[in-house]
């Protein structure tokens, strides 16, 4: 394994082989049938765990410096179809980081409070702060996938029925873009990651879901009416992969069908674009530098108390 200067870790170069050929940019076309779901690279199951566990520590300390940097925020942003690892994903790759600097929402079915709002509303008011990272497992992407499969779910939105017109996902493709390059702007590092399973491997998975007692709960039976939707589902992400790509907040299409390589894919993406950031903790100034060594002074003159 291609190392740098630190024993153990992986080079810049090793990682963007893990992650150049799944980004989606918008700088050239994209086809998502030229995304193999089972790809894993030119690694095993051991060597991929290797990388995880290196990338998680290199996670770790930069989620620390972005933190005490505390002038960018990163919206990590996870899609797929069901079953497809979304929540094992962020389980395994943001385990060990400080929960105090990342925010997980899941979204679900709009509530009517949502519902009162605009689309893009109840997505807004989770974005992380300066310093921390949010993790949206689903987002507002489901308004171009789930609703624009169910058309008939876009009547419960209350839009006024004049503003419903054939360019709606034209529309809804700009707005989300707009809304993304506003937050690149705002010092929002923005990864968008598709998790593409085959249909076979999620067939595999339901399968395992219904014979594992400890994995019934996670079954529906809205999953299997959803899976014969799979086409129209599988065109829908095309369209807004293809209109939603952009240098400011790429597309990540993760080969989801081997979970170890998918989280090293993962891994590696984030690991590598918030490297790019240049975090640094922050420098203490002379005055504050002078107050330090006194309060140190003054703790060493202490006399020291007998333990309890």
């Amino acid at each position: 394994m291609a190392k740098n200067g630190k024993a153990g870790q992986p080079d810049a170069k090793q990682l963007k082989q893990y992650v150049d050929p799944f980004r989606v940019d918008g700088s050239g076309e994209f086809h998502l049938k030229s995304h193999k779901p089972g790809e894993k690279g030119d690694l095993d199951k051991d060597s991929a765990n290797r990388i995880i566990d290196v990338n998680r520590g290199r996670l770790r300390d930069l989620q620390e410096k972005l933190y005490a940097h505390d002038r960018w925020s990163v919206l990590l942003i996870f899609q797929g179809m069901d079953a497809a690892g979304k929540d094992s994903a962020v389980e395994h790759v943001m385990s060990g980081i400080n929960p105090q600097g990342c925010q997980v929402f899941s979204f679900k079915q709009p509530t009517s409070k949502e519902l009162d709002h605009d689309f893009m509303w109840r997505s807004s008011i989770a974005l992380p702060e300066r310093g921390r990272i949010g993790i949206f497992n689903r987002s507002y992407y489901e308004e171009l996938l789930v609703v624009r499969v169910h058309p008939q779910v876009l009547a419960q939105e209350k839009i006024p029925p004049e503003l419903v017109t054939k360019n709606i996902w034209k529309e809804r493709f700009e707005d989300v873009s707009a809304f993304e390059k506003y937050l690149a702007r705002n010092g929002t590092l923005i990864l968008k990651f598709f998790l593409n399973v085959s249909k076979e491997e999620q067939r595999k998975r339901f399968l395992d879901r219904l014979e594992d007692p400890a994995k019934n709960w996670k079954f529906s039976l809205g999953d299997v009416a959803e899976r014969k939707m799979w086409d129209k589902y599988q065109a829908a992400y095309q369209d807004l992969i293809r209109h939603t790509s952009a240098k400011h907040a790429p597309w990540i299409v993760v080969p989801a069908d081997h979970k170890w390589f998918a989280r090293v894919v993962i891994s590696s993406a984030i690991v590598s674009a918030m490297e790019k950031l240049n975090l640094k903790f922050p420098t203490v100034g002379k005055a504050d530098m002078d107050e330090l060594k006194k309060a140190q002074t003054a703790l060493e003159k202490e006399s020291p108390r007998a333990p309890r």
